[in-house]
């Protein structure tokens, strides 16, 4: 077996195309669109270039055949991990080898610890944590658009090399017509019954007053409160109008108390179940045949992406009211078969309880980590 770093683009085209040989007998896997997993290694399209770097490897048999893959990945910003000067490894697949796989973790290793790390996250992207991240362990059915999907075999080939759980990720999921539990209808019941507060869809229409109105819930909710950095507002207005052909009026959600918006519920059809269609291609063809579709109806799954109330709201049923108002819409006047949140971490417990209170069944895609200098070892 050996390892090459990716360098020219016959190399590049292997290691687009090297999934095709590991999940072609996998009825669930929906293979990406080129384009997508191409732009996060083009400095001109990935922003986190500015403040990183990254590359990837191959791994080939002895016989001359591709049967591996890896990405390796530094992100100034993020690096310094309680310490620990740690990178990340993805985009990782491979054979059911053992030895196989540690080469390729090998690799990733060695080309971290050569860049100043000395432990790797994986599998994750390089890019917003939003996008192939963590590694299916439990619930494999076919992935949401831009979410990682892996053989079941790959937590063996993980846990074997040495990678520990760092945190849990739940995707949590449940059918769209079942009735919700009682009590959120009753904490419905009680925010209705206050005039100041009322829930409504969004319409393309005002599509910029709606992208306003995320940025001052994103603001309030996460920003200010958690330590990260707030959203201006050109960057929140290009991310509607990027999303505005795929954006189903009736599955965007708000509550608003004295006119204010202070609650938000983010879904989006799930794109995948079209691009499952066209085998990794976008051309003039292929979105064309996208948009013929969408207008068809044929997406049987919503994928929710936001979800959050306002601290000086939460506790006083805002979010069972938003819930109750959306599902009056969603479960009666619409196609959709099913639901699934993107992933949920298990540092947020708040959200972890609402979903579960939902009904919902999860499947369950952890992100490792493999620490491989301990700071006594440090010279």
């Amino acid at each position: 077996m050996k390892i090459t770093e990716v360098k020219s683009q016959a190399d590049e085209k292997k290691f687009l195309l090297l999934p095709l040989s590991i999940y072609n007998d996998d009825a669930n896997w929906v293979r990406p669109l080129d384009n997508d997993i191409l732009s996060v290694f083009d400095p001109a399209k990935n922003k986190f270039f500015r403040h990183g770097k990254c590359t990837r490897f191959l791994l080939e048999s002895g016989d001359g055949r591709t049967i591996g893959r890896i990405a390796a990945f530094v992100n100034d910003r993020t690096s310094a991990k309680e310490g620990q000067p740690t990178g990340g490894i993805g985009f990782f697949d491979c054979i059911n080898d053992q030895h196989a796989a540690n080469l390729l973790f090998d690799a990733g290793k060695n080309w971290l610890a050569g860049h100043g790390m000395e432990a790797m996250d994986g599998p994750i992207n390089f890019g917003e944590r939003d996008s192939w991240w963590g590694l299916i362990t439990e619930g494999f059915t076919p992935p949401p658009y831009k979410m990682n999907f892996n053989k079941p075999y790959y937590k063996q080939l993980f846990e074997n090399y040495g990678f520990k759980t760092y945190f849990e990720q739940w995707c949590f999921s449940l059918k769209v017509k079942n009735r919700l539990q009682e009590k959120f209808y009753e904490r419905h019941a009680q925010v209705k019954a206050n005039p100041d507060y009322h829930a409504e869809h969004i319409r393309k229409s005002q599509l910029a007053k709606y992208a306003e109105d995320f940025r001052l819930v994103y603001n309030q909710a996460w920003a200010k409160h958690g330590g990260g950095k707030e959203l201006e507002q050109k960057q929140v207005q290009g991310f509607f109008k990027q999303m505005k052909t795929i954006i189903d009026e009736k599955a965007i959600w708000y509550v608003y108390y004295k006119n204010q918006p202070v609650a938000m519920w983010v879904n989006l059809p799930d794109i995948n179940q079209l691009f499952k269609k066209f085998n990794g291609k976008l051309r003039l063809a292929e979105k064309l045949r996208f948009i013929i579709m969408l207008k068809q109806n044929r997406i049987k799954k919503l994928i929710g992406l936001v979800f959050g109330v306002v601290p000086e709201h939460q506790g006083k049923g805002v979010d069972s009211f938003m819930i109750v108002e959306g599902a009056k819409i969603l479960q009666h006047k619409s196609a959709y078969e099913e639901y699934e949140m993107q992933w949920i971490g298990d540092f947020n417990p708040k959200m972890v309880t609402i979903a579960e209170n939902l009904g919902t069944y999860k499947k369950s895609h952890p992100c490792y980590l493999s620490i491989f200098v301990r700071p006594h070892q440090r010279i």
